[in-house]
């Protein structure tokens, strides 16, 4: 088969690809996320934040299923995927219903109910994409649907709640009803796209369920290395979620109240920036020199996060940037490891394995690093400025972040080489 028309198959593949997983993300992400537009201002339970106690239950939920996919996801087949996404959103979408029938405090359970079905989601979605040569770019592509997405079902979110005049509760349950028929369009689209080719499992390694054996084996191998990954996640995810799930107070904070539109505003330019910084590491086909490069973005990611938090702190950053900017900064930290960074690094060391694995890993103490941070607030009564507190810790975690960057990418380096001596 001539090369050009190889490479021009794989082109179309990864376009397909591309657009069909950042859409049924998007709509995945639709019943996850749009109860954050609501504040529930004046509720409490127990001397508690009612919306952060909703927002802890959800993450529960995703918490427990993260340390649920480490063995189910990495254990994943390749058939019976398109099934699973539908039951388990339509769990997600039951938990919505039963949230706004069942009154508060009792209602806060389906939180929980929510979050587990979901949290299982993103693996299943990317072993459709991952072990190609177009994988940094579809990878990248669906990494940053959960960007766009946060913005998008926000805004449909508040639209619902404007136009409708919802209340607070019935919010989720009827976003999920606009998402739900492009969502079983897109799964439907997803389960035709074809497998790795040889060439892909040449050039990428081979991605297979892994046995407990397996999974055991690939940590000892490169324990140091993962560990410095994982603290790194943590901070990127902690600070995702706390700007994802409290960024209506913030806004509030800062004057934009009732104001749908400025999620999207804000999401939208970021989602492009990092698809094309993240997509274009396609074109890097050496692995370990696109392993150095996601570290370099993250590393870039962490000094743009603190030094825009610098800036706005000083008054000289307008609080519209400020929060594109940040934003733009943490996904720099966080998308890699979601689309490309783990990817290569199997790639690299050519391990047969697969990158569900090591994101269920990460994911599963990055959840244990945000739901510290909210429980103690509530345990502690921290009474916060939400502004505050958040460009405070993103400047010292900035910090740290970078320190832990740059070892990571010295380990790896040390390890490739030794490798290479084999």
């Amino acid at each position: 088969m001539p090369k050009s028309f190889t490479f021009k198959n794989q082109i179309k593949t990864g376009l397909y690809a591309a657009i069909v997983v950042f859409l049924a993300y998007t709509m995945i992400f639709g019943f996850r996320k749009t109860f954050t537009v609501a504040t529930f201002d004046g509720l409490t339970i127990a001397g508690y934040s009612y919306k952060t106690i909703l927002v802890i239950c959800q993450m529960l939920g995703y918490l427990l299923a993260k340390f649920y996919g480490i063995k189910y996801i990495s254990e994943l087949k390749r058939t019976g995927r398109g099934k699973i996404i539908i039951v388990l959103t339509a769990i997600a979408w039951l938990s919505w219903l039963l949230f706004a029938l069942v009154p508060v405090p009792y209602n806060i359970i389906f939180l929980f109910i929510n979050g587990f079905p979901l949290g299982m989601l993103w693996g299943v979605v990317f072993s459709y994409v991952e072990g190609r040569r177009s994988t940094d770019f579809i990878g990248a592509t669906l990494a940053v649907s959960f960007i766009f997405a946060s913005g998008f079902v926000k805004s449909v979110g508040s639209w619902l709640s404007i136009t409708f005049n919802l209340t607070e509760f019935w919010i989720p349950f009827y976003a999920g009803l606009v998402f739900m028929v492009p969502l079983l369009i897109f799964v439907f689209l997803m389960e035709k796209i074809p497998p790795p080719n040889d060439e892909d499992i040449k050039d990428r390694a081979d991605r297979i369920p892994m046995t407990d054996q397996d999974r055991k084996l690939f940590v000892k191998e490169f324990f140091t290395g993962l560990v410095a990954c994982v603290i790194i996640y943590c901070f990127a995810t902690i600070f995702r979620d706390i700007r994802d799930n409290f960024s209506a107070e913030m806004w509030n904070e800062m004057g934009f109240a009732n104001q749908p539109a400025i999620f999207a505003k804000t999401e939208t330019p970021i989602t492009l920036i990092v698809l094309l910084l993240i997509g274009s590491m396609v074109l890097i086909k050496n692995n370990f020199t696109a392993l150095k490069t996601a570290h370099y973005f993250i590393l870039a990611g962490f000094i743009l996060a603190g030094t825009c938090s610098l800036l706005f702190k000083a008054n000289l950053l307008q609080p519209i940037w400020w929060m594109t900017l940040v934003g733009l900064g943490l996904y720099m930290v966080y998308i890699p490891f979601n689309a490309v960074f783990f990817d290569r690094l199997i790639s690299t060391f050519k391990y047969a394995s697969n990158v569900g694995f090591l994101i269920y890993v990460a994911d599963s103490f990055g959840y244990v690093g945000s739901i510290g941070v909210l429980l103690s607030k509530e345990i502690f009564k921290v009474k916060l400025n939400w502004v505050t507190f958040f460009s405070n810790s993103v400047i010292i975690l900035s910090i740290i972040g970078c320190l832990l960057t740059v070892y990571s990418v010295l380990y790896f380096s040390r390890k490739f080489i030794s490798h290479s001596k084999i």
